[in-house]
């Protein structure tokens, strides 16, 4: 069992600027992070630009430079990775927590490499590890994917790309790009208004001179080895089809939050109890940071916004101590 001051579950930027807080105090913490550093960043699409510039993904006033207006997905993986090593902050890869548990004041953290104990936790595990499923026959089938990573294997293929928000959008161009036969399935009734300003014209004009077909309003009702079948307005239709790209978002694992004492809303957002000045959840010396404090509203929380949550973390942490 090792003591620590402070556990800190996640190893995205968010949890890189809660160590680095800690460092700066000399507080005793570890990082636990299951996959590589900053996993979900390294999961996004290969071209991947973000939305945001350089300086609003900066965490603790550290210098992102960038060739581009806006930084591309390895910038920002080269980034967070120099923040990390050169400040030596301690996190641990590939080490998943399976318990959180509090007795006498002080929280049991138990993962499958090790235990900590100590009387404060930080939770900022992100939401890109569970996709919001299409719950449809044949949606277990290898040709179909919720992750998009590139777009060669889908050259000279018939794929159906499934969403309307920033990742299916790229998705869809990309892979129109590289000689894919791009068909949209779009629940409502446009392309998402938070799609990226400088993209959003380019797949309207792609949709309107038909070089990607897209069904508004439409829904998939099935999948099969070589077809699809859509929902669409007028009627069900069923088309040639190698492969499903449905990128329709993804959750924070709300079973780990309820299983760790977290309260969640009774609405559909399943948002998690906390306190916005502190970040202290509705269990005393667990905090929660990031876009998790969000719940299905992924879209509310990101880096630039969330950034501040260390400070405020940190800063109750030395309140409760002082």
């Amino acid at each position: 069992m090792h003591h620590k001051d402070i556990v800190i579950i996640g190893g995205g930027p968010i949890g890189i600027a809660c160590a680095l807080e800690c460092k700066k105090r000399n507080w005793d913490y570890v990082v636990v992070e299951k996959g590589a550093l900053t996993n979900s960043l390294y999961n996004y699409p290969k071209n991947m630009t973000f939305f945001s510039t350089s300086e609003k993904l900066e965490i603790d006033e550290i210098p992102f430079i960038s060739n581009n207006p806006k930084p591309n997905r390895d910038e920002a993986l080269e980034y967070y990775r120099r923040v990390a090593t050169s400040n030596q902050l301690h996190i641990n890869l590939y080490e998943t927590v399976k318990q959180i548990s509090k007795s006498n004041d002080e929280f049991n953290v138990s993962t499958n490499k090790d235990n900590y104990q100590s009387k404060n936790v930080i939770i900022c595990t992100g939401f890109y590890d569970i996709p919001k499923l299409l719950n449809v026959p044949g949606e277990t089938l290898p040709k179909v994917t919720h992750y998009y990573k590139e777009a060669h294997p889908y050259a000279m293929q018939n794929v159906v790309v499934v969403g309307a928000s920033n990742s299916a959008v790229d998705a869809a161009l990309e892979i129109w790009r590289k000689g894919g036969n791009v068909t949209m399935v779009v629940r409502g009734e446009t392309i998402g208004e938070r799609v990226k300003y400088w993209v959003r014209p380019d797949i309207l004009n792609r949709i309107e001179e038909g070089s990607i077909k897209a069904f508004f309003n439409s829904e998939i009702l099935k999948i099969d080895p070589y077809t699809v079948t859509i929902q669409t307005p007028k009627a069900p239709i069923t088309i040639p089809n190698d492969y499903v790209v449905a990128l329709t978002g993804y959750l924070p694992n709300f079973e780990f939050l309820e299983q760790s004492g977290i309260s969640l809303s009774n609405s559909n957002v399943k948002k998690p109890t906390y306190n916005p000045e502190t970040m202290e959840s509705n269990i005393k010396g667990l905090y929660l940071a990031g876009v998790i404090c969000g719940g299905k509203e992924t879209h509310k929380w990101f880096i630039e916004n969330s950034r501040v949550h260390a400070k405020l973390i940190v800063s109750h942490i030395e309140t409760k101590s002082s």
